[in-house]
C-alpha cells in the first residue's frame, strides 16, 4: 500500500493506525481533517464474533462504495467520501461521528422478521427507520428518541435530520440500484458532524452494510452469503460492481 497521495493539490501521507474496524482500517494523514480509509479482506458476522479472511473482499467493497458515494454526490448528498486512491483504499474528511446506525429498512429481513413473527421479504410501507447505538461491547443495542437525546448522542434536531437525509439516500440508492435489476432490501448508515456542526453521510456503501437481493431469480448479492454459508461472497459482491460499472459506460 503506497502511503502517499495527491488530494486538491496538497500532498498527503498517511500516518499512524487511528482506529482497527471489522472490516477497515483508518490511519491519520498529515492534513489533521482527512482520513485514510484500507478496506482489508475480512468478513464478519454476529457483530465480529464470526470472521474470516476473504481474498479481493477489500477491493471490491472499495470500488462498490466509491461508486455509490460517487453517484449520490451527483444528487447533492453531502458525505464525508473524498477521493478513491487506490483499489483498496480512499480518503475521507475527519468528522465527529455520531455514535449511532441508523437501519432502513424496505422489506422484511433479517432481524426484522424474527422479532415481529412477518414472513420474509414483506414490503413495508412505509419504509422503517430504526436506531442502533454503536459499542461492539453491548451488541450494538436498540435506542429510540428520548435515549439519543437524554445521553446527548444527538438533539431533537438531529434526529429529525437522520430521518430525513436516510430517507433521501434510500430513495436515490433504490432507483439505482433498479436500474441493475437489484432490490435494496435493508442498509445501514452513519453520519458524523463537520467543525460547523453540519450532520453528514460517513463510514461505507457496500454489501458489507447492505442487503441487496437480484429480483430476477431472488439471490442474494450481500454478506448474507457469508453470514447463511451460501458459498463464495465474492461472487456476489462482483456482480453488484460488474452492474454498477456498467451504468458509468
Amino acid at each position: 500500500m503506497n502511503n502517499v497521495t495527491d488530494y486538491n493539490n496538497q500532498t498527503i501521507t498517511r500516518g499512524d493506525l487511528k482506529y482497527q474496524g471489522k472490516a477497515k482500517s483508518v490511519y491519520w494523514t498529515s492534513q489533521a481533517d482527512i482520513l485514510w480509509l484500507h478496506d482489508t479482506n475480512q468478513a464478519t458476522a454476529l457483530n465480529g464474533k464470526v470472521h474470516e479472511n476473504i481474498s479481493d473482499k477489500g477491493r471490491l467493497n472499495s470500488a462498490i462504495s466509491y461508486l455509490l458515494f460517487k453517484h449520490l454526490h451527483q444528487h447533492g448528498v453531502a458525505t464525508h467520501y473524498l477521493k478513491h486512491i487506490s483499489e483498496t483504499d480512499e480518503l475521507v474528511e475527519k468528522l465527529d461521528i455520531i455514535p449511532v446506525e441508523v437501519v432502513v429498512r424496505n422489506f422484511a429481513s433479517g432481524h426484522f422478521v424474527s422479532r415481529f413473527g412477518v414472513a420474509s421479504m414483506t414490503e413495508l410501507t412505509p419504509i422503517v427507520q430504526e436506531f442502533y447505538y454503536k459499542s461492539d461491547a453491548l451488541d450494538d443495542p436498540f435506542i429510540n428518541d428520548s435515549q439519543l437525546i437524554a445521553l446527548h448522542y444527538a438533539t431533537a434536531e438531529e434526529i429529525k435530520s437522520l430521518r430525513l437525509k436516510s430517507a433521501e439516500i434510500n430513495d436515490i440508492l433504490r432507483r439505482r440500484f433498479a436500474e441493475i435489476n437489484i432490490e435494496l432490501i435493508d442498509f445501514k448508515l452513519e453520519f458524523g458532524r463537520r467543525a460547523d456542526g453540519n450532520m453528514i453521510l460517513a463510514d461505507e456503501l457496500s454489501p458489507d452494510n447492505m442487503r441487496l437481493v437480484d429480483k430476477t431469480s431472488g439471490q442474494s448479492l450481500d454478506k448474507d452469503i457469508f453470514r447463511q454459508h451460501k458459498g463464495d461472497l465474492t461472487v456476489g459482491y462482483r456482480e453488484v460492481l460488474q452492474r454498477l460499472e456498467k451504468l458509468e459506460k
